[in-house]
C-alpha cells in the first residue's frame, strides 16, 4: 500500500490527450459546419436555378405580348387614319350633294340629271357609311384585345412579383435552417464531448491499475497481451474480468446518453508488423486484428451491451503508434483500442 501510494505521488499530470480531444472535436465540428454550409449552397443554387428559368419564361412572354400589343397599336392606328379618309370623303359627299340640290332648286332643266347624281352620290355614302360603321367596329374589337392584353401582362408582372418574394423567403427560410443546424451540431458535439469525457473517467478510475492499459488522443488503449495471449484471438481470464469491468461502464453510459444522440463504441484491433506462420489459424494480421476486435464486441454483448452500440473494426499492422522497428515499439502497436464516436 505504502508503494502504489508512492508511485500516485510520483504522478505528474498529463494535459495532452485533454488537448488532443478538444482539438480534434473542433476539427469534427468545423468539417460538419463546411458540410451544412455545402449543402446550403447546393439547395439554394438549385432554388435560384429553378426560380431564373421561371422568371426567363416569364420575361419571354412578357416580349411577345409587347411585340403582340405593338402591332395591334399600328392596326389600330391604320383603321383610325382610314375612317378619318372616309369620313373626308363622306363630308365631300355631303357638300357636294348640298350643291347638287341647290342647283336642283335653281333650274327645272338640269333636275333630271341632278337627281341621278345626287341618287349616286347618296349611294356612295351609305356605302362609305357601312365602310365607317365596320371600321368603328374593328377598333372596338382592338380595344378590347388591348384590354385583354394589359390585363395578361398584369397577371404576369403579379406572378413574377410573387415569385421574386418566395425567392426571398426561400432564402431566409434556408439562412434560418443552417443557423439552426449549426446551432444543434454545437449542442450535439458538446453533449457527446461531455459523455465521452465521463466515460473515459470512469474507466480510468476502474482501470487505473494497469500500466498497459492508457489513453491515447481521444481512445482507450489495452495492449494485446492484456487480453490475448501470442497469435490468438480468444480473451484469456484476466482479459474477461477487465472486459467486464468496461462492459458494466458502457451499460451505465447507456443509459445516461439521450436516445437522440446516435453514438457508438468503436472497438479496433491493431498488430505489429511482424508475419504470422502459415501454419496458424489466421493467415495474416488483418486476420487476427479483425478477430480480436470481433471477439471482444460478442464478449461485451455476451455481457448486456446493446449490439447496436458497438463496432468492430481491423487494422493489421497499418496503423502503428511507434513506426520504429524495436521490441518495445512492436508491444506498443499490439492493441486494441476503444473510441466513442457518433455513428
Amino acid at each position: 500500500m505504502a508503494l502504489a501510494r508512492s508511485r500516485r505521488q510520483n504522478r505528474t499530470i498529463d494535459y495532452w490527450p485533454g488537448f488532443v480531444d478538444a482539438l480534434s472535436t473542433l476539427l469534427l465540428a468545423i468539417m460538419f459546419l463546411l458540410s451544412v454550409f455545402v449543402l446550403a449552397q447546393f439547395l439554394l443554387s438549385q432554388e435560384v436555378t429553378s426560380k431564373d428559368t421561371v422568371l426567363n419564361r416569364l420575361n419571354s412572354q412578357i416580349n411577345e405580348l409587347t411585340q403582340l400589343l405593338s402591332l395591334e397599336r399600328s392596326n389600330k392606328q391604320d383603321l383610325q387614319d382610314n375612317i378619318a379618309n372616309l369620313q373626308a370623303s363622306l363630308a365631300q359627299a355631303e357638300s357636294e350633294r348640298s350643291r347638287l340640290q341647290s342647283l336642283l332648286s335653281e333650274g327645272a332643266g338640269a333636275g333630271a340629271a341632278a337627281e341621278s347624281r345626287i341618287g349616286e352620290l347618296s349611294s356612295n355614302l351609305e356605302s362609305e357609311k357601312q365602310v365607317s360603321a365596320r371600321a368603328l367596329s374593328q377598333v372596338e374589337l382592338l380595344n378590347q384585345q388591348i384590354g385583354a392584353l394589359r390585363r395578361q401582362i398584369g397577371a404576369l408582372e403579379a406572378a413574377l412579383n410573387a415569385s421574386e418574394a418566395r425567392d426571398r423567403e426561400s432564402n431566409a427560410k434556408i439562412a434560418d435552417l443552417g443557423k439552426r443546424l449549426n446551432v444543434a451540431l454545437a449542442q450535439r458535439v458538446q453533449e457527446l464531448n461531455r459523455y465521452r469525457s465521463d466515460f473515459f473517467g470512469r474507466l480510468r478510475e476502474i482501470l487505473s491499475d494497469r500500466e498497459n492499459i492508457r489513453i491515447v488522443g481521444d481512445r482507450f488503449v489495452f495492449q494485446s497481451e492484456v487480453l490475448f495471449p501470442t497469435g490468438s484471438a480468444d480473451i484469456n481470464p484476466a482479459g474477461q474480468d477487465e472486459m467486464k469491468k468496461l462492459a458494466g461502464a458502457i451499460i451505465e453510459l447507456n443509459k445516461e446518453i439521450p436516445d437522440d444522440i446516435n453514438w457508438v463504441l468503436r472497438v479496433d484491433g491493431h498488430t505489429d508488423n511482424v508475419p504470422l506462420a502459415g501454419t496458424g489459424r489466421f493467415r495474416d494480421n488483418w486476420e487476427l486484428s479483425s478477430a480480436r476486435a470481433t471477439a471482444v464486441v460478442k464478449f461485451l454483448i455476451a455481457n448486456g451491451v446493446p449490439a447496436n452500440r458497438l463496432v468492430a473494426a481491423g487494422f493489421g499492422e497499418y496503423q502503428p503508434l511507434d513506426p520504429a522497428d524495436t521490441p518495445e515499439a512492436r508491444s506498443r502497436n499490439r492493441r486494441i483500442e476503444l473510441k466513442l464516436t457518433e455513428r
